[in-house]
């Protein structure tokens, strides 16, 4: 091996990714930070696809109480808040209706992160997040 360093880097070889799921394009990726300002934000409990899931009223109610009670800037656990699903995935929920009109299009979130050229770009909930 020569000890020739990578200009670009100021390594002695190029840096390749450990994590196959990482790569040098990552900043093409539709990260949409899980975050208290999103959640907020997040039109999910209003949708069509979850109005009647008795699971997603559940666990309205209690995230919501969570969220008063945690420090400011703290979150609940993603499976236990029903919405933000484009930033962490599909519903934990099974009682949603995907024959139902999605509205991620009417969100904030996801007009601010232009999910609409991400796969998927709408139904999250079942789909997973937007990548």
């Amino acid at each position: 091996m020569s000890n020739v360093r990578d200009t670009t880097t100021g390594e002695e070889s190029p840096i390749t990714p450990r994590d196959r799921r990482v790569s040098f394009q990552r900043g093409i990726d539709f990260e949409v930070p899980y975050s208290r300002e999103n959640i907020n934000r997040c039109r999910c409990p209003q949708c069509p696809v979850q109005a009647d899931s008795k699971c997603v009223k559940g666990k309205l109610d209690s995230s919501k109480k969570a969220m008063e009670d945690l420090p400011e800037g703290e979150v609940p656990d993603p499976e236990d808040v029903p919405g933000i699903y484009c930033s962490e995935g599909e519903a934990t929920c099974q009682d949603l209706n995907p024959e139902r009109q999605c509205i991620c299009n009417t969100c904030d979130v996801w007009k601010e992160y232009l999910l609409e050229n991400g796969t998927p770009s709408q139904y999250f909930c079942q789909n997973g997040r937007a990548t």
